[in-house]
This record gives structure tokens, sequence and C-alpha cells, in this order.
């Protein structure tokens, strides 16, 4: 046998193996980042929903409007128990949690949702939680005049 075959013999059986390496560290990259793109999109869209529950749970706290006062004097006043009540009770109609705060004319709901991991909990990474707050006052009609 010449040097020069045992020469590539020898490189070849010395570079055995590190094709394997090279594919299961890209397969594994590139798992990861499938796991990136559809959790975070997930994620993501968590995030849409709770804003939108609690832009909803606080539009409907924002109806409880103390209507002693609105009846003597016109203006919008809310009661601050039936204002969360109301809030609270639409959380409740979607299934969701979250917290309701009154104070003065503004109702003001955080929602918290937690969403599971689909790819990235191979990894380790199980679920993630998402919180978003929202704001409404009452008002008179689309324009505010009565």
């Amino acid at each position: 046998m010449s040097s020069r075959r045992r020469l590539r013999d020898h490189m070849t059986q010395a570079d055995s193996g590190q094709i394997t390496a090279f594919v299961v560290v890209m397969a594994t990259a590139l798992i990861l980042l499938a796991g990136l793109v559809l959790d975070g999109g997930l994620t993501l869209s968590a995030r849409e929903r709770a804003l939108g529950l609690a832009q909803e749970a606080a539009r409907a706290g924002a109806q409880g409007v103390n209507l002693a006062i609105y009846r003597q004097s016109g203006n919008l006043v809310l009661s601050p128990a039936l204002a969360a009540a109301d809030a609270q009770q639409y959380l409740a109609s979607t299934g969701s949690q979250g917290t309701v705060q009154v104070t003065g004319n503004i109702v003001t709901v955080t929602v918290t949702i937690t969403q599971r991991m689909q790819i990235l909990d191979a990894a380790g990474l199980h679920a993630i939680t998402v919180h978003a707050s929202a704001s409404a006052t009452p008002d008179r009609g689309i324009l505010g005049v009565g």
C-alpha cells in the first residue's frame, strides 16, 4: 500500500463522524428556531387576546354608572362597586383571570394569560405569562353629547 493511499485512508477514518455531529447540531438549532417562531407567535397572540379582554372588561365596568347621581344632576359618576362587579362579570363570562381597579371615574382592568409552549417546552421553557391592562371611563353617546 502506498503512503499516499494510507494517508488518504487515515484522513477518511479521522474525519468520520464529523458530519454526523454537524447534522445533529444544525437540526437542533433549526428545531429551536422553529420553536422561537411558533411559540413567539403564540405568545404575541396571547398578549393581543389579553389586551382585547382587558379593553372589553374595562368598557363593561365603565357602564356601572351611579344612576341616582345621573338622574339628579346628569353627571356620569361611576359606582365603584357596580363598575368592579360589571368588569369582573365580563372576565368571568370569558373564562379569563384579571384584576379590576376603580379610581374616580376610571376603570382599569389587568388580564393575565399563561401561554403554554408547544416546541420550546422540550427545551425547558414550559409556559410564558403575559399581562395586559386597559382603562375606560363613562361617556355619553358617540360624540360625548347628550
